[in-house]
């Protein structure tokens, strides 16, 4: 059982933690963004509840070491909300030409953006600007994670490809061949000689860092239920969150379900997140519940023989990035819809007042 339930009252569709304080924050279908402060041995806190966009939150980000809540919409806004008040800092219009789907960090003054024509933005809050832009994939961006010892992005899309996007050089480095299902989650594992993605289908797709154009190994076991988030708890073992409510570790290399951890009553898990000392596990879901979950109870009995275990490790020769040609083919699965908004123009005063 959850140690702490928050009733969200409506479906939330993104969650993040406070870096440093026991704060969570959710953002929901009706554009509201909450705060809430939590504690195991009392009811958590509702803090802030602010209509921050007149179409759905889809995501939300910490920043500024927690004192700012960065959130994006349909509306193809992103706004800066500040904790204490709940008073908008900054709002930037038109920060993409569609709907804004994911943001996540990236450093201690960097985010990054994915909206749903397929465009990733990285947002510099030093600089105060829109510092890198990709046109990287052809659907929505469903989710982004950071190489950063090689400064490069890695995202997938409802198009069904992974693409891989080097900061350094402002280019678009290479992406997958198209896979016959959307891809919705991504995480980069094994000391960064893998990167696993989640699919609609249910299927864990593995990469070799280097060589992305195909996957080297598939995990069907979750299948037929699509896994809609991931989250890495160390090299060997990630988190998978299902349209069936199941939370689940599982192991890579070997590939196993090392044992399901926590469930939402067979409603979809939209997001997992980890609090900032990792005791929780947090999870959010169609049930319009925001459950958190106590790590150490969670994994206790799954510690013995879930790591150093490197039978199964593939052979790929995991060297240097070798992919450098973007496929010209294109194919497109299921198009969300969405309020199209104006082509932004210039975005680069977004952070002038954080």
């Amino acid at each position: 059982m959850a140690a702490v339930e928050i009733d969200l009252g409506k479906l939330p569709f993104d969650i993040d933690f406070h870096p440093s304080d026991h704060l969570v924050a959710a953002g929901l279908i009706t554009g509201d963004l909450l705060l809430y402060r939590y504690n195991a041995d009392s009811l958590a806190q509702k803090l802030l509840e602010v209509k921050a966009h007149s179409e759905s939150c889809r995501t939300v980000r910490f920043i500024h070491e927690g004192r700012a809540i960065v959130t994006g919409s349909p509306d193809c806004s992103i706004l800066a909300t500040d904790i204490e008040t709940g008073s908008e800092i900054v709002r930037l219009e038109n920060s993409h030409g569609a709907a804004v789907n994911r943001i996540v960090n990236l450093t201690e003054s960097t985010i990054a953006s994915g909206d749903d024509e397929g465009c990733i933005k990285v947002w510099d809050t030093r600089q105060r600007s829109c510092s890198h832009s990709f046109n990287a994939h052809e659907e929505y961006i469903s989710d982004i994670t950071f190489a950063a010892d090689s400064m490069k992005l890695l995202a997938t899309s409802g198009d069904g490809s992974l693409s891989v996007c080097n900061l350094r050089s402002s280019k678009i480095q290479t992406r997958s061949e198209f896979s016959e299902e959307e891809l919705l989650s991504v995480v980069i594992m094994k000391n960064g000689r893998k990167v696993i993605c989640g699919t609609q289908s249910g299927t864990l797709l593995l990469y070799s860092w280097g060589f992305f154009k195909d996957c080297s190994d598939r995990f069907v076991d979750l299948s037929p239920n699509s896994i809609d988030a991931l989250l890495k708890l160390d090299e060997d073992r990630v988190i998978t969150g299902c349209e069936n409510g199941l939370i689940s570790l599982v192991g890579i290399l070997p590939n196993k379900i090392i044992q399901p951890i926590g469930e939402h009553s067979e409603y979809p898990v939209e997001r997992l997140a980890f609090s900032h000392d990792r005791k929780y596990l947090g999870s959010a879901s169609h049930d319009h519940l925001l459950k958190l979950w106590d790590l150490n109870e969670l994994v206790q009995d799954s510690e013995d023989g879930a790591k150093n275990d490197s039978s199964a490790e593939d052979s790929d020769n995991d060297g240097m990035d070798v992919d450098d040609n973007i496929p010209k083919s294109s194919k497109g699965s299921k198009k969300k819809n969405v309020n199209k908004g104006p082509d932004p123009g210039s975005s680069n005063n977004f952070f002038a007042e954080l």
